[in-house]
């Protein structure tokens, strides 16, 4: 008996001890919580019981050079509900339909879905936002939000680019530069019960967001539109398919202007023209595509007889060549088997080179390839840098399309020597020629200057590299005289203006298919010719009728200069 009793009591003891051990270990693991992890915990259970939602940040515009706001940012709302705050759930759906003019049906199957919060819909006018606030629905949240707006409309809609619903660039200067001009989101912060439920008088915690930065760019408000005014005028005067303007100063690659019309309007970049009537709902894309394409860089074309400038420039610099050096043409010139032509049917019998020039005499132009050959030709266009980008500042640059130095027999080398039968960008064309014409500098083309804060105050300033000694100072000032006399006196005499002087060159290029019929002309200025300050590529795609560069494009770039000297002069 006395043994039975010993077991029981030492059973009890065992148990005993057991309790008091983990009621030991639980009071460590509680203290420990509460005192080493209490911030922790405290932090989840508010997560628990708050609901979050985001404030997006204002981006930041984008400017021209003297501070013209190219694009900026417009507020409006977007309005949610949330689903367990609702009391009076039609007159939610009711107010909502009618104010946001959406059907019954849209509304109430979002207003009846159980979720956290669910989006009725984004941009929202601020002036309907506020009228909802007014009707104080419970469980409707109107939240203030920022859209893209751009103040003119289609100006330089291929450069800037624009926008999409969240607010990010998609094309142009808004996606490059994006990670400067996004900024950081904020939060709305609301507590809630454990159904989920606002607690009255409960103050919503906000984490105010931080404003993206300004883009100061090199465009000149009044040069691009001017520019734009003239593209728009020519594309329907000449009936072209598309016409292009580049504005730059070729000491430095900025650029002032960069027009490619038809352009479209940056506040409705989704939309289809009409004249294209209804379209497949898989081919959108693909047309939209077409349409936000900047031919001035991410399309190639035959640059035609401005590339006579660099055939004239490789030929200085290997001293093969001399202003008064004569050549005769009778019309055309024998390479092989191929008889090519001068566009002067008669050809231009015996002249010297500046009168060459002059007159862009193909048979000139070809002479001067075929003496320096191959090896040599194709060594001054890897050194010009035609076969590398530019670098411009703007997505999908595309890249030269030239013959392999393997398959460039005479023939080949005849035809690139007075710019056919290779493509280029505008963009290279007009960055070649300023670093031929500047003393040698080779620059890279540049839209951005600067990022800056609202006020003004300088963040980060751009950087864009440059080589010197492309070309001799003694070329670059010969070839700066030579095409002086191309606009006094020669084929660009239409870009002549009157008080100022201007070195220019035109070209007239047949497109692909060569029996198509159809031409590009085009027309290259700069001012001063002696010193060179701006530079004016005009590009007329497949105009109808007259289509020689020097009666269709020099006059624009003319009138162009007309305008903008003056204003430049007194900068």
């Amino acid at each position: 008996m006395l043994k039975v009793k010993t077991n029981h009591r030492r059973k009890i003891l065992i148990a005993t001890a057991i309790f008091m051990v983990l009621l030991l270990g639980l009071v460590v693991r509680i203290t420990y919580f509460m005192i080493f992890q209490s911030d922790y915990y405290s932090k989840k259970a508010v997560d628990l019981h708050q609901r979050e939602r985001s404030i997006k940040a204002k981006r930041g515009r984008i400017l021209d050079r003297k501070g013209v706001v190219l694009a900026d940012n417009i507020t409006v709302c977007n309005i949610s509900v949330i689903h367990n705050q609702i009391k009076e759930k039609e007159k939610v759906i009711q107010i909502l339909s009618k104010e946001l003019q959406l059907s019954e049906k849209f509304v109430r199957k979002r207003v009846e879905k159980v979720s956290s919060i669910e989006k009725i819909k984004s941009n929202v006018s601020k002036s309907v936002g506020d009228k909802i606030r007014e009707y104080e629905l419970e469980g409707v949240k109107v939240d203030e939000d920022y859209k893209r707006y751009y103040p003119y409309g289609d100006l330089a809609s291929k450069v800037l680019g624009f926008t999409g619903g969240d607010n990010q660039g998609i094309i142009g200067l808004e996606v490059k530069y994006d990670e400067k001009m996004v900024g950081e989101e904020g939060t709305i912060l609301t507590l809630t019960d454990a159904r989920g439920v606002e607690i009255l008088n409960k103050a919503e915690e906000r984490i105010e967001p931080v404003s993206g930065k300004d883009l100061v760019t090199t465009l000149d408000y009044n040069i691009q539109s001017y520019a734009t005014q003239l593209a728009k005028q020519a594309m329907e005067t000449k009936e072209a398919e598309r016409v292009s303007i580049l504005v730059m100063n070729p000491q430095n690659g900025e650029i002032l202007a960069m027009v490619d019309v038809p352009e479209f309007d940056l506040n409705n970049p989704f939309s289809i023209p009409e004249e294209l009537g209804v379209v497949e709902k898989e081919k959108e894309q693909e047309i939209l595509n077409g349409i936000w394409r900047n031919g001035c860089i991410n399309d190639t074309y035959e640059p035609g007889s401005i590339f006579k400038i660099i055939t004239t420039a490789a030929a200085l610099e290997e001293g093969i060549l001399t202003t008064s050096q004569r050549f005769f043409c009778p019309g055309y010139i024998m390479v092989e088997d191929r008889r090519i032509g001068c566009h002067k049917y008669g050809g231009h019998g015996s002249v010297d080179f500046t009168q060459g020039i002059q007159g862009s005499c193909n048979p000139v132009f070809i002479t001067l390839g075929l003496n320096l050959g191959v090896e040599k030709y194709y060594q001054y266009f890897c050194d010009f840098q035609l076969k590398e980008k530019t670098g411009i500042d703007l997505p999908g640059e595309a890249g030269t399309i030239m013959h392999k130095k393997e398959n460039m027999g005479p023939v080949e080398l005849a035809t690139v020597a007075f710019g056919q039968s290779f493509q280029i960008t505008p963009i290279q064309m007009a960055t070649t020629v300023s670093s031929l014409i500047n003393g040698g500098k080779r620059v890279v083309p540049h839209l951005a200057i600067k990022s800056q804060k609202e006020d003004g105050t300088d963040v980060e300033e751009f950087s864009f590299f440059s080589k010197e000694g492309i070309v001799s100072e003694e070329t670059s000032a010969t070839l700066r005289l030579l095409l002086e006399k191309v606009v006094d006196g020669g084929t660009g005499a239409n870009g002549y203006v009157e008080g100022f002087r201007v070195g220019g060159k035109t070209a007239t290029s047949q497109t692909l298919p060569r029996n198509s019929g159809k031409y590009i002309a085009s027309f290259l200025g700069f001012w001063p010719a002696d010193n060179p300050e701006v530079l004016a590529l005009a590009i007329v795609h497949k105009p109808q009728g007259v289509y020689y560069g020097g009666q269709v494009a020099a006059p624009i770039v003319r009138q162009l200069f007309e305008n903008i000297l003056p204003y430049l002069e007194g900068m």
